[in-house]
């Protein structure tokens, strides 16, 4: 296994202060502080379940709205895995998981690609899905537009459909579980492969 698959990136804008340190090959340990606790809570499920050590860090402009740190925050998480995946030698490269929270469930796949394309949809015509409320202000489109700028600094194709569900705390959590799950997959190290994992042998 590559050594020290780790990064620190930080970034600091008239709006935002951050800084995120992952370990891709952690234990799911993680100190996570984004002024928005719902936020908190999703990313330390992601990490859990990803087994990624994380830590961040985060202060914006939450006086005016969440907007300017949640989009950053997607900014600064996938830029830290994108740095410390760094040539992706060895990866397994896809995954993907689908996983159950109470009544809802989500869908996640992953290709480390770097292409980027994001996809977050809701299952067609399904009476079992929403209306989703708002968890203290944060709602189902902020964490889209996270995930969507996560994806697109990690350079990733992202796919994520939500199957089922009414409540919005349930969905979301089966959303970043199974997107920890999916990306350990993807970054795990496959002992058969020596090299970059594309026939054209490079990413």
């Amino acid at each position: 296994m590559p050594k020290n698959r780790q990064a620190k990136i930080n970034r600091k804008t008239k709006e935002t202060q951050i800084s995120v340190t992952v370990n891709v090959d952690g234990k799911g340990k993680n100190k996570i502080s984004t002024g928005i606790d719902f936020l908190n809570h999703m990313l330390d499920l992601f990490a859990y379940h990803g087994l990624f050590d994380l830590e961040v860090s985060a202060k914006g402009d939450l006086n005016i709205d969440m907007h300017h740190t949640n989009e950053d925050l997607g900014i600064c998480l996938g830029q830290a895995f994108k740095k410390a995946l760094g040539n992706c030698k060895g990866i397994r490269r896809y995954g993907d998981a689908e996983i159950p929270m109470d009544q809802a469930r989500a869908k996640v796949s992953v290709d480390i690609s770097n292409r980027y394309a994001f996809s977050f949809k809701l299952a067609s015509a399904d009476a079992t899905l929403g209306p989703f409320q708002a968890i203290k202000g944060y709602n189902i489109h902020d964490a889209e537009d996270l995930l969507n700028s996560f994806a697109k600094n990690l350079n990733i194709n992202l796919h994520i459909e939500i199957l089922q569900g009414r409540d919005t705390h349930h969905v979301l959590e089966s959303v970043f579980k199974s997107l920890g799950k999916a990306l350990d997959e993807a970054t795990q190290i496959d002992p058969r492969r020596k090299e970059i994992p594309s026939t054209k042998g490079v990413l």
